[in-house]
């Protein structure tokens, strides 16, 4: 059975969001890679520098890219500082996965987030890193 298919006396998939798509978007190895670090954040929803560094081998805007693709397919929703609360040199825009795609990781076994958040935790950080994963984060 497709993942996008309702199982028996299971409820549908949400209107817009389109499961199959979503899986498609996320087997791009390096997209499962942006995905894994999201749900490994400790609060769930890094900044693209904290994406950076946790991808070395990648420019901001590539992930800029890959977010932008991920965003549509609806597997991460884009959290913004409003313009009055913003400070200037810190990131105001943050990306956390969707309650829709959440579900559909859980219901097929991908990204779960207590082995992804044990793998960030590995990562040696720097003073900055550090002070930026300590951010508030905005609300949808």
């Amino acid at each position: 059975m497709r993942p996008d298919t309702a199982e028996p006396g299971g409820d549908e998939a949400t209107e817009g969001f389109d499961p199959w798509l979503a899986l498609q978007r996320v087997t791009d190895s390096t997209r499962a890679n942006i995905v894994a670090d999201v749900v490994g954040h400790p609060k769930g929803a890094p900044s693209v520098d904290e994406l950076a560094y946790t991808n070395p081998s990648l420019e901001a805007d590539t992930i800029r890219n890959h977010l932008k693709v991920l965003v549509e397919a609806g597997v991460v929703e884009e959290l913004t500082v409003p313009a009055g609360q913003r400070t200037r040199g810190y990131p105001y825009k943050f990306y956390r996965v969707t309650a829709d795609a959440r579900e559909l990781f859980d219901r097929n076994g991908l990204f779960p987030a207590e082995a992804w958040r044990r793998q960030y935790d590995r990562v040696e950080k720097t003073a900055e890193i550090r002070e930026l994963e300590a951010m508030p984060r905005p609300e949808a």
